[in-house]
């Protein structure tokens, strides 16, 4: 099956099953404009199952895979972003500019920027921790979506015990970033480092929590006992 018959079909498939219900509903939650058939993620998880071109190569599948991701729908996000992670056991330094590039063009919400840092770009960086300086660059980036990139690439690596040192200085570079996603992605990174990390996570939040924004500091306390949210939250 050629590229262009692959992308009609999967199109075809996800005209087939929108939910006119839901895609309002989708379209409402988010505060960002975004492009969606209107299809259940269950049901678009297995068309991307269903299509996943096994006879091509990986450089040919990122390549299909950029041409979900141009299309700006969330769907085809949602395809591109599972074959990307499909591909995990064959990733090599050099595909981190591509990811890099997925990240900067097409990334226009905070859905499908977790979805690439928690899957893909999660699992890259524990293969090839050499690229986490360029990572650490992204916390002073003008686009959003690479300073929420920059601490939620770490939401599963921390879990793992990785990284914490990591953790924390991007935590230091986004502590009083202005944007709510950003603020509401470190702290969704500091409370995942919570789990492994407990007494030294609360530490740096004890520590940090009268400059870091409410928002992030509620998000980082979330997995604590409520006598310690309490202490955290004490003015």
């Amino acid at each position: 099956m050629s590229n262009q018959n692959i992308i009609k079909k999967i199109k075809s498939d996800l005209n087939k099953n929108i939910d006119q219900k839901y895609k309002k509903g989708a379209e409402n939650y988010f505060k960002e404009k975004i492009k969606v058939y209107g299809v259940r993620s269950p049901i678009t998880r297995k068309i991307a199952q269903k299509y996943f071109p096994k006879d091509l190569d990986k450089k040919q599948i990122f390549a299909l895979c950029e041409q979900l991701l141009k299309t700006g729908y969330m769907e085809n996000s949602l395809i591109a972003l599972a074959w990307a992670y499909r591909l995990k056991k064959k990733y090599q330094k050099s595909d981190f500019k591509i990811f890099e590039t997925w990240l900067k063009k097409y990334i226009t919400n905070w859905a499908t920027c977790d979805d690439l840092c928690t899957h893909t770009l999660g699992e890259f960086i524990m293969q090839y921790p050499e690229v986490l300086p360029k990572v650490f660059k992204w916390t002073k980036s003008k686009n959003r979506w690479l300073r929420r990139a920059s601490a939620v690439i770490f939401v599963n690596p921390v879990k793992k015990k990785k990284y914490l040192k990591n953790v924390f200085q991007t935590a230091n570079a986004l502590l009083q970033d202005q944007d709510d996603l950003v603020q509401k992605g470190y702290g969704w990174m500091l409370k995942e480092a919570s789990i492994p990390y407990t007494k030294k996570v609360f530490q740096y939040i004890m520590k940090h929590k009268s400059k870091m924004p409410r928002t992030a500091l509620r998000y980082s306390i979330e997995r604590y006992p409520q006598k310690l949210r309490k202490k955290a939250l004490a003015k």
